[in-house]
């Protein structure tokens, strides 16, 4: 119990990182949207933002080390609970009252996922072979999913966080196997397999920019989904990480499951309320916008008679 725990601190701690990271980037791709993804490569604040996402995605190993992917990936979802107070903060607006609703389901779904994916540490990682599998699997979805077609920003975010979840599955695998199994650390299973976490998780990045073109909230929402589901196929079917409770169990992770679905689904359809613009004086002044007076215009007299000059 004490290595959930420590899993679940962990993953929280990712979470809002990740989650400063996405509003970063969705600032970023909305200002670049016409200048491609390239240019971003010399912005320090895209950098920034990679960084956050690299100490996020540290805080998310150790995670794993700690906790089975069943309880680490569904956590994924606080990013977007913690994203939309940030976006708020940054966009200058106040959280709707939808945008609480929805927060407060998916942390009501994730605490009943919590009570039934609990489990001791984990002992299992996928054989070379499985990885290797999984890996092509996975890139073939991928390449369909970034096929040219209408709504790029939504499929993009699905190969996202399909991409996310398997780099998850697949750190698991070189984290237990690099720590808890005797021989050598640096075996060929390890390296390959980091390669493949490497390359899927610098994949799901570079998707994840691209589909936050279109907005943050449901390109992150998808992401947020497709991440959990992803990995939790994984860890259910090749890894031995079931659910406890029995049958009671299985519903209630259903049931968590759909509460959280639902929470995500009204965070993005949340709409954004709008900024009223304070007329400059007013807001120097901190007087209503109606009160202030227009600003007269200085605009100078035409002459009566041409040739001769008149005070403006």
């Amino acid at each position: 119990m004490t290595a959930t725990l420590i899993a679940v601190a962990l993953s929280l701690v990712s979470a809002v990182a990740y989650a400063a990271a996405a509003v970063a980037q969705e600032r970023l791709a909305a200002r670049s949207a016409e200048t491609g993804t390239l240019r971003l490569l010399g912005a320090g604040a895209w950098w920034a933002s990679v960084g956050l996402n690299a100490g996020a995605a540290l805080l998310h190993v150790v995670a794993l080390k700690y906790g089975p992917l069943t309880v680490v990936q569904p956590l994924g979802a606080l990013t977007l609970v913690a994203a939309v107070p940030m976006g708020a903060r940054v966009a200058g607006r106040k959280v709707s009252a939808t945008e609480w609703r929805g927060t407060a389901l998916t942390l009501a779904g994730l605490a009943a996922l919590l009570l039934t994916a609990s489990g001791s540490a984990p002992d299992q990682v996928l054989s070379l072979t499985e990885a290797v599998t999984v890996a092509g699997a996975t890139a073939a979805l991928i390449g369909l999913l970034s096929r040219p077609g209408t709504r790029p920003g939504l499929r993009h975010a699905t190969a996202s966080g399909f991409a996310s979840g398997v780099a998850s599955a697949l750190t698991q695998t070189v984290t237990v196997a690099a720590t808890d199994r005797s021989g050598s650390v640096i075996g060929l299973q390890v390296v390959l397999v980091a390669v493949l976490v490497a390359a899927f998780a610098v994949g799901g990045l570079f998707l994840s920019q691209t589909a936050y073109k279109g907005g943050l909230g449901a390109p992150l929402a998808v992401v947020t989904l497709s991440n959990p589901v992803a990995a939790s196929v994984i860890g259910l079917t090749l890894l031995g990480q079931g659910l406890r409770g029995g049958a009671a169990g299985v519903l209630l992770a259903l049931a968590g499951a759909g509460l959280a679905a639902w929470g995500v689904v009204l965070l993005t359809r949340a709409t954004p309320v709008p900024v009223e613009e304070e007329h400059p004086v007013a807001a120097v002044l901190a007087l209503k916008p109606e009160t202030a007076t227009p600003e007269p215009a200085l605009v100078p007299r035409q002459p009566v008679d041409p040739g001769h000059l008149t005070p403006l």
